[in-house]
């Protein structure tokens, strides 16, 4: 691997661990010219179906566009960047055990809205709300009252 700092092609790696549930593998190095250290991150490359649009229109999977789309669902909640990551590792892998050569996009959308659900609701929401286009405050009432009837909150007692 090259060094990003000064292009000297001799790096050694100090330390690996894997990471996102061991579907990455980070590993330390150093250049062994400039003594600088850098990260690198590793990851099987396993093709991803063709995404097949709701106009029946075929493209190429575009996992930046669908990290995009969970970020802004994400966006300002509790939630770390490996967190994140450890959730688009599980829905690029849910997709990819499907084992199809084409995946409707109506198919991704809901994965990600499931793997929201499981994380955050709020997320979940705010993704179903563009999926689902809801028009009005009804849409997002009887969403909130699904999720409501499927997780019971656990009411804390009072001291």
């Amino acid at each position: 691997m090259f060094c990003p700092f000064c292009q000297a092609e001799d790096t050694k790696v100090i330390d690996s661990r894997l990471v996102s549930d061991g579907a990455q593998t980070r590993r330390r190095r150093s250049c062994e010219v400039c003594q600088s250290r850098f990260t690198t991150f590793e990851t099987a490359d396993l093709a991803l179906p063709r995404v097949i649009k709701s106009n029946g229109e075929r493209q190429p999977f575009n996992g930046s566009k669908l990290k995009k789309g969970m970020l802004r669902a994400l966006e300002k909640r509790p939630l770390s960047v490996e967190e994140i990551d450890t959730v688009f590792g599980k829905i690029l892998k849910e997709i990819r055990t499907r084992g199809v050569r084409e995946i409707k996009s109506i198919d991704i959308g809901e994965i990600m809205m499931n793997a929201l659900k499981k994380v955050d609701s709020v997320a979940y929401v705010r993704f179903a709300s563009v999926y689902r286009d809801f028009q009005d405050i009804k849409d997002f009432s009887e969403e909130i009252n699904s999720l409501s009837k499927e997780k019971p909150r656990n009411k804390k007692s009072k001291k």
